[in-house]
């Protein structure tokens, strides 16, 4: 099991603040394609890349700068050892196709699975 998906477990059904850094609507910096979904890391949780654990938040239709979340499952990726957290505000439910629907505008170049 890698690292980053042990790191990404041990947060599995826990409330964490996601610290968005790319919000809904903006672009990648690197491949400039559009993020669908609020996407940032979890302050002061350090994955195997030496970087703070990536995080889809999810359930929220406008961009937003942090949120407050159960983490309701993960991106694993099996040719990647970087791990995505999938959080949610507390009320939200969302089903696998759901979650896969909302990541798929980056998740779609790798090789993942849903895990809850």
């Amino acid at each position: 099991m890698s690292k980053s998906l042990v790191l990404a477990k041990s947060l599995l059904n826990k409330k964490v603040e996601v610290f968005i850094d790319r919000p809904l609507g903006s672009k990648h910096p690197k491949h400039n394609f559009e993020y669908l979904s609020n996407y940032g890391y979890i302050k002061g949780v350090l994955a195997p890349d030496g970087k703070e654990l990536d995080a889809y938040y999810l359930g929220v239709d406008k961009p937003i700068e942090k949120g407050t979340g159960m983490v309701i499952a993960i991106v694993h990726r099996f040719d990647d050892d970087d791990s995505k957290l999938v959080v949610v505000p507390e009320s939200v439910e969302l089903a696998d196709d759901e979650i896969e629907t909302a990541v798929g505008f980056q998740e779609q170049w790798f090789e993942h699975e849903i895990l809850r």
